[in-house]
């Protein structure tokens, strides 16, 4: 079995991504910073997963309202001075305009305007991974395949539901894990991929260093290309290359009873992704693997004489009074739930105050939002409440409106 502890492995996480379907939850922040599961953000999952499995030389490439993202990572994920001296390091890589007038115009785009930074590095093997996913991944498995496949690219890609082939890169693969087919977002089933083995792409890739360089350099120079791994190089190279496919579905973890992968790209996969933590199809508690992110200097979390609470997930520093009741939520830091105040089936992120007496059912709850006192969320809409079918999403109030903190 090949070995890739002897190679330089350089990773990049692509962090720059808009989320639009996130809004209002992207409306201050890039889609990686969004808030989960109390006190993570998204981006700690990938660099949990990267950090787990020994890899520890990473770049996060940024763009898109990247002020919270870069406060969080500078807070949270330095690994310290004597580890850097060994070439490892997690720093931010912000939109430098390297290649000429324009921000970044694409996945693709984004790692060939930071060639400098891997040509610096001089990696043998580069990862290239998306920061908007929640999952847990053991990364050197994946590795090993590449390693064994003696691939140009390897791409991770996991089993999916045939009605959802829309919102995903699909890979057809032979029997040997041979890339044979790709399309981005098919509206349908290509005729081709009927009776084939079909996985969704992940967004995550590892290529051989020389390989990634001659394909950014032949995108560049191609003026039609949008400059997007899954929009227009993955659909072709694979036909001249050794492009295979890792199925993440064998990816093993120590005490994870199956491997975890979600795309929470919308409000409703963002929404379910919490409460699959309430269910336990993901866990945030296994010291085998464990999600790290920033440690606050919060308080222990209050609870006083007569409040109820039912499978819950509640962070440090939030106060709960006297008949409140918590029901199936995921309560982030320093939230005050007043008495007689009911929260059932949601998600409250940093700083949310439920008055006396105020019922939230089925919301999220942005960072620092207010729920005034007898005020029952679903039966008092207001203007700048956003609906996506049951869920109702109450927006983080602007920064004149109250006092700024990193959102």
């Amino acid at each position: 079995m090949k070995n890739f502890r002897n190679l330089k492995i350089l990773a990049f996480v692509l962090a720059g991504g808009r989320g639009e379907r996130l809004y209002p939850l992207t409306k201050y922040r890039t889609k990686p910073a969004v808030p989960f599961g109390g006190k993570y953000r998204i981006i700690d999952f990938v660099l949990s997963n990267l950090t787990n499995s020994e890899i520890l030389s990473i770049y996060i490439l940024t763009q898109y309202k990247a002020q919270s993202l870069t406060e969080h990572i500078e807070q949270g994920w330095h690994l310290g001075s004597a580890l850097r001296g060994r070439n490892f390091f997690i720093t931010i890589a912000p939109a430098q305009m390297w290649t000429g007038e324009h921000w970044y115009l694409g996945t693709a785009d984004a790692v060939y305007q930071n060639l400098h930074l891997l040509s610096n590095f001089d990696p043998d093997i580069v990862l290239i991974f998306a920061a908007d996913h929640v999952y847990k991944m053991d990364i050197s498995q994946m590795l090993l395949f590449h390693l064994e496949k003696d691939a140009d690219l390897t791409i991770s890609g996991t089993p999916f539901e045939i009605e959802k082939i829309s919102q995903y890169g699909i890979i057809c693969c032979d029997e040997n894990e041979r890339v044979c087919a790709f399309w981005e977002k098919p509206k349908s089933l290509p005729e081709e991929a009927k009776n084939k083995k079909l996985l969704a792409s992940m967004g995550n890739y590892i290529f051989k260093r020389e390989f990634l360089e001659e394909v950014l350099l032949e995108d560049a120079k191609n003026k039609n290309s949008t400059h997007d791994f899954g929009k227009d190089i993955l659909p072709k190279i694979y036909k001249n290359s050794n492009t295979f496919v890792y199925d993440f579905s064998k990816n093993k973890i120590k005490n994870e009873p199956f491997p975890y992968w979600r795309d929470v790209g919308t409000i409703r996969e963002y929404y379910e992704a919490h409460m699959d933590i309430l269910e336990g199809k993901l866990n945030l508690h296994n010291p085998d693997w464990p999600i790290r992110t920033v440690s606050y200097r919060d308080p222990p979390l209050y609870v006083a004489k007569g409040a109820e609470i039912e499978n819950s997930l509640i962070a440090e520093g939030t106060k709960i009074f006297k008949g409140a009741k918590i029901i199936n939520s995921i309560i982030s830091r320093n939230c005050i739930i007043e008495e007689n105040a009911i929260v059932e089936n949601s998600i409250l992120h940093y700083g949310v105050r439920v008055c006396e007496k105020g019922i939230v059912r089925k919301c999220i709850v942005d960072k620092f939002g207010v729920i005034e006192k007898n005020d029952n969320v679903r039966e008092n809409l207001k203007e700048n409440y956003f609906i996506d079918g049951e869920i109702i999403i109450i927006p983080s109030p602007p920064p004149a409106l109250r006092i700024f903190k990193n959102i």
